[in-house]
């Protein structure tokens, strides 16, 4: 009797990495902000050529160059280190920049309490 072990999606940790070691979900954030940005911008070159449909066929390489481009990057950035640091690196630095609310304590030096005096211990004591 052979038993065959089967894989269970439902028991993944992480989702699996597709291309350049970006999942699913990353992949189509990139495609999404790169059609966002190219096809505008090559349809609007491709009408002062006075050839409009070939505004998409530019698109459509700007999208694949800038995919292939970005999975580089974010693999770069990704090697060697924990799920999802890439998504608190980026919230970080919007910080840094002040363009967004941190919700991680990013303050080092010595803690303080903010008392200038004891604090009662009963009613009695004041």
């Amino acid at each position: 009797m052979t038993q065959q072990q089967e894989v269970l999606a439902d028991r993944l940790n992480a989702e699996p990495a597709i291309f350049k070691g970006c999942s699913s979900s990353e992949l189509g954030t990139i495609v999404g902000l790169s059609i966002l940005l190219w096809l505008p911008l090559s349809l609007l070159l491709a009408w002062v050529f006075g050839a409009v449909t070939m505004g998409f066929g530019g698109a459509g390489v700007g999208v694949i160059a800038t995919v292939v481009v970005s999975a580089t990057v974010f693999q770069r950035i990704k090697r060697d280190r924990p799920d999802g640091y890439y998504q608190q690196f980026l919230r970080i630095r919007l910080h840094q920049w002040g363009l967004m609310g941190c919700p991680w304590v990013r303050r080092s030096g010595v803690w303080d309490i903010g008392r200038t005096r004891d604090a009662a211990l009963s009613l009695r004591d004041r």
